[in-house]
């Protein structure tokens, strides 16, 4: 959230906690009784009602026309979402230039910047899809599909 700019603002009072309660509350007490009373007795067909009946009636009722028009999203602009929204480690090199993760030993490549990564602090970052990249500082020194196979050796290809 920091990286994106986003400020949380965690809802610990028990004013927001009792709101949100009593709307879960309502939802329970009404949901069952409206349907039984309309017969509906699959997912199925529960699912349509919420969709199609129950959620518009409920947002027409309870819906608060906003202060200010616009919106309030703010552009990204060049964001690679993917080096944020990925989980961070931090490894040692070991003694044969590889790191251990996961079950998986995933060699650094040689490259022009150092003859060799022993003893250094990478960041290891595994994507939502698998795959896993090393960086040593800013620089992202190989990436790996997830079976560990080098999909590109960033150095010789830039």
């Amino acid at each position: 959230m920091q990286k994106l700019g986003i400020e949380m603002i965690a809802a610990y009072s028990p004013e927001a906690r009792g709101r949100s309660e009593r709307a879960f509350g309502t939802h329970q007490g009404r949901l069952p009784q409206e349907l039984a009373l309309m017969g509906i007795t699959t997912m199925e067909a529960a699912n349509g009602y919420l969709r199609d009946i129950y959620m518009p009636r409920f947002n027409e009722e309870f819906c608060v026309q906003a202060s200010e028009e616009g919106s309030a999203f703010v552009d990204l602009g060049e964001v690679d979402l993917d080096e944020i929204l990925c989980e961070q480690h931090e490894r040692k090199v070991g003694r044969d230039n590889c790191v251990h993760f996961e079950g998986r030993v995933l060699q650094i490549p040689s490259n022009p910047y150092r003859c060799h990564y022993i003893g250094a602090t990478v960041r290891v970052s595994l994507y939502g899809d698998g795959r896993v990249a090393l960086f040593h500082g800013p620089r992202k020194l190989v990436e790996y599909d997830e079976k560990g196979g080098a999909i590109c050796n960033w150095e010789k290809a830039a």
